[in-house]
């Protein structure tokens, strides 16, 4: 006999299942662009752990770094990556904005409404902010790749300088 299952609900807080939808949404929200996502608050409920959102996309641990030291806009990410890759990595602003929104799906960043002086604002750009549960996908995505270079040396892939 097949054992049972049970159906998938985003609110039941004895649901393990990993993935974005395992989170409940609270307010306040904020719709940009036809998406809607939770403005300059973290979600304290329920959430997979990091590890089921390993490994990270590049692109997406590339946002996360940037957002790690302040809070930037789209364009200051792109930038910021370009320039610390020497080049390497060119984000294109649809890789951008569709990384940025799976990021605010998983609630590994957020939108704030923080933003600068008005004379170094411009009020189209959107600010994105790293939350604490985005920190810990990236340490452990750092760890993961840290585990990698390990293995590449050990067998001897890789230099063991560092």
């Amino acid at each position: 006999m097949a054992p049972a299952t049970k159906t998938f609900t985003p609110l039941d807080p004895a649901n393990t299942a990993p993935g974005p939808r395992n989170f409940r949404r609270l307010g306040p929200y904020y719709t940009h662009g036809g998406y809607t996502h939770d403005v300059n608050t973290e979600k304290d409920d329920l959430r997979p752990g990091v590890d089921s959102l390993l490994p990270l996309a590049p692109a997406a641990f590339h946002i996360l770094m940037a957002l790690a030291e302040e809070d930037r806009h789209g364009y200051a990410i792109m930038e910021l990556v370009a320039e610390r890759t020497r080049g390497a990595v060119r984000l294109s602003p649809g890789t951008l904005y569709r990384t940025i929104q799976r990021l605010l799906e998983q609630g590994l960043i957020l939108e704030t409404r923080d933003r600068p002086a008005p004379e170094d604002d411009d009020e189209r750009r959107r600010y994105y902010r790293l939350t604490s549960y985005g920190r810990a996908a990236a340490r452990a995505e750092a760890r993961r790749l840290a585990g990698l270079v390990r293995l590449a040396q050990a067998s001897g892939v890789a230099p063991r300088t560092a």
